[in-house]
């Protein structure tokens, strides 16, 4: 059940800093026990660096949401236009979710279901007929949540984090007009 006093925004680029500080430890949460220490700090270091968040948040293309409670980030997604899609999207235009995470005190109360309608309406305002993400093969959780919401696994590709060669699963959902 959603807890009321949680609410969506547009990310702002006076949010760099904190959305770096919020990304980077939920993302070290999320994966730093199955991965490399160095691979993690060398990833970390370019996604997740302040700068990358305030070029990221300036970019017209890319739309942030974030997900606050008691003006505290609780989780945010990262909606980018999916022009670079994989050949297993085979729908056009799809919209990319590249980033999606919830704290884990609020995982479990409605805060991912709440984000992922916002990503959905935001892609379908793009004009875009679907939706896709990359999900870490091994994130079993993440990969259950985005088949509840819809989406069904359509292939794979790398994903390189520091030197380790990783395979995420594709992910692509229709957009309903």
């Amino acid at each position: 059940m959603l807890l009321p006093s949680v609410s969506v925004r547009p990310g702002r680029l006076a949010d760099a800093a904190p959305l770096s500080a919020f990304a980077a430890r939920i993302f070290h949460e999320s994966f730093a026990a199955e991965n490399n220490p160095d691979d993690m700090a060398a990833y970390m270091a370019i996604a997740f660096s302040p700068a990358q968040q305030e070029r990221e948040l300036a970019d017209p293309a890319n739309t942030y949401l974030v997900a606050e409670s008691g003006g505290a980030m609780v989780g945010y997604t990262l909606i980018k236009p999916g022009d670079d899609a994989p050949d297993c999207v085979t729908v056009r235009p799809s919209a990319e979710i590249t980033r999606f995470y919830v704290d884990r005190p609020w995982q479990g109360a409605g805060v991912a279901r709440l984000l992922m309608d916002a990503a959905v309406e935001e892609a379908h305002h793009r004009g875009a007929r679907g939706i896709w993400l990359g999900v870490w093969e091994h994130n079993v959780r993440a990969v259950r949540f985005y088949a509840k919401s819809g989406f069904r696994d359509v292939g794979s590709h790398v994903f390189i984090l520091g030197s380790d060669v990783q395979r995420d699963r594709i992910m692509w959902r229709e957009i309903e007009s």
